[in-house]
């Protein structure tokens, strides 16, 4: 079928063009996925179209309704997205224990409570100056609130520091500001459609805390008693395929209750990472993170309109919004970090800025709503991607001088 031909060969540039873009900025001693991010723009539909346009027998296959097209494309494209990183985040959870979250819980839920109470006044605060709109304010504080939690992961496990102390915290922070920007959110939307029942709102914040208290306090136990009894199944490569259905299960229930789906996958890896017998998942779940894992950057980085940055006036707008959410994160998180050393303190500033699709997914529900201006939307847009692109280097320098876990990890066992 040339419409599914036309579909993969997108797929293998979208995968080749990630490789390449990622082997040039290390080479660069930058972070792969800015350059994956970066590329993502570049052979996207608003710069060279080598990606993101439907072909003519794709076309034809919608009765040649080109928006029709392109919204399926969009999907395929999204399901790509989304598989990668459900994958990254299992994967970052198989590396960590919950044992270890719990030795910074107090701190993670200061940094994920502050964290959010900060950017959410900082955006509401200006906004109700500039458009004198409280609903609009509400909708921009909450585009500022969350973390996307996918690009800070990539980095510190690309980095390898993912099992210190700061990564635990932001990841502990990560789930806090979830929770909290889901419950946010209910209320503003609900309010935006003049439905702002007290108990849909709680609704969702017990069934979040429910999630979550089953997956890491209950769920860990079990796999930590039981182990699953994985070695007792006869289907070949057993360990794997049952822990991608505990992956995709969990993310899709997540998903299904209103929380992103990264944050179930999440909690899968932590829930298999406390088996008796680790199976060498890592290990087998690695080649898929690598496979996958791309294709959600550039996704990302393909829904940007370089031509954004070109009209001054959303420029404007624009860059006060960026300051203000950079702010909002590096001065909340990080005075709720005060005591662990100013280079942690804006190492979990920094590494809880990034907003990547949490801010676009707000910011497209007020359009939706007939909230947000194209302007402001606009000018979220761009916030998004520039928190998401500054992150990843500074997240690099302030680590420079820092021996990742896995090279002290090498050093001692050559010693040994």
């Amino acid at each position: 079928m040339p419409e599914v031909t036309s579909i993969i060969k997108d797929i293998f540039i979208i995968y080749a063009a990630a490789k390449l873009a990622g082997e040039i900025f290390e080479r660069l001693r930058q972070p792969a996925v800015v350059g994956e991010l970066l590329v993502g723009v570049l052979i996207g539909p608003y710069a060279l179209g080598l990606v993101g346009v439907p072909s003519e027998p794709l076309t034809q296959l919608f009765h040649n309704d080109t928006a029709t097209a392109k919204e399926a494309l969009h999907i395929v494209y999204e399901v790509l997205a989304q598989v990668g990183v459900i994958v990254l985040l299992f994967f970052v959870g198989l590396e960590t224990r919950i044992s270890e979250i719990a030795t910074v819980g107090a701190r993670a839920l200061a940094v994920g409570v502050v964290g959010v109470a900060f950017p959410f006044v900082l955006g509401f605060g200006m906004a109700s100056v500039v458009f004198n709109d409280n609903l609009l304010a509400a909708f921009l504080g909450t585009a500022m609130v969350a973390t996307s939690v996918g690009i800070t992961a990539r980095v510190l496990r690309d980095m390898g520091v993912i099992a210190g102390r700061e990564a635990r915290i932001m990841l502990g922070a990560a789930m806090i500001d979830d929770i909290l920007g889901l419950i946010i959110l209910s209320i503003i939307s609900g309010i935006g459609v003049g439905e702002a029942n007290p108990v849909q709102i709680i609704t969702v914040m017990a069934s979040a805390i429910a999630f979550t208290a089953i997956a890491t306090l209950i769920g860990t136990r079990i796999v930590k008693r039981y182990s699953l009894h994985m070695d007792r199944l006869r289907t070949s490569n057993a360990p794997f395929a049952l822990a991608v259905i505990c992956m995709f299960g969990l993310a899709a229930l997540a998903s299904y209750i209103g929380l992103a789906a990264i944050i179930g996958a999440f909690f899968a890896g932590m829930m298999l990472a406390e088996a008796e017998d680790h199976y060498e998942l890592e290990t087998k779940v690695l080649p898929v993170y690598e496979l996958m894992t791309p294709f959600f950057f550039v996704v990302m980085g393909m829904n940007v309109d370089p031509m954004l940055f070109t009209d001054l006036n959303i420029l404007g707008l624009s860059m006060a919004i960026i300051i203000l959410a950079i702010l909002g994160k590096v001065l909340g998180c990080g005075l709720a970090s005060w005591g662990l050393g100013a280079r942690s303190m804006a190492i979990i500033g920094f590494g809880m800025s990034p907003r990547g699709e949490v801010g676009l997914i707000v910011a497209g529900l007020g359009r939706s709503l007939g909230v947000i201006p194209e302007s402001l939307l606009s000018a979220v847009v761009m916030m998004s991607i520039v928190t998401t692109v500054i992150a990843p280097p500074v997240l690099r320098l302030l680590y420079s001088g820092v021996k990742s876990v896995e090279a002290k990890r090498s050093s001692l066992l050559g010693r040994a």
